[in-house]
């Protein structure tokens, strides 16, 4: 078992936190995107392209809370372990979801 360098908790904490808040932050402009989805096609939209923007940063800084959780995970206390890998989880989870749910539609 090798235990962590010092401040490894820390920053897969303020990673994965980040990455919430992202993905959160995500959610507003895809609705609103969708809505203007709707309209006629020559009217230009940032809702989209933003929604995707922070949906991207929120998955890099997932894998990046994600890989050094489980490089140290035997040497973490377990909310981390859980906070670490919760935010990947989480976006994998819901990838399939929609996956599995297009294929059937």
């Amino acid at each position: 078992m090798t235990s962590p360098p010092f401040g490894t908790s820390q920053r897969i904490r303020v990673r994965a936190i980040w990455a919430v808040a992202l993905f959160a932050a995500s959610v507003p402009p895809a609705v609103v995107g969708l809505g203007i989805a709707a309209a006629p096609a020559d009217q230009a939209s940032v809702a989209m392209p933003l929604a995707f923007g922070f949906w991207l940063l929120a998955a890099l800084l997932a894998l990046w809370a994600a890989v050094p959780t489980l490089r140290y995970w035997e040497g973490l206390p377990d909310q981390v372990r859980w906070l670490g890998a919760l935010p990947m989880l989480s976006v994998s989870l819901l990838l399939s979801i929609a996956l599995v749910a297009s294929l059937i539609a």
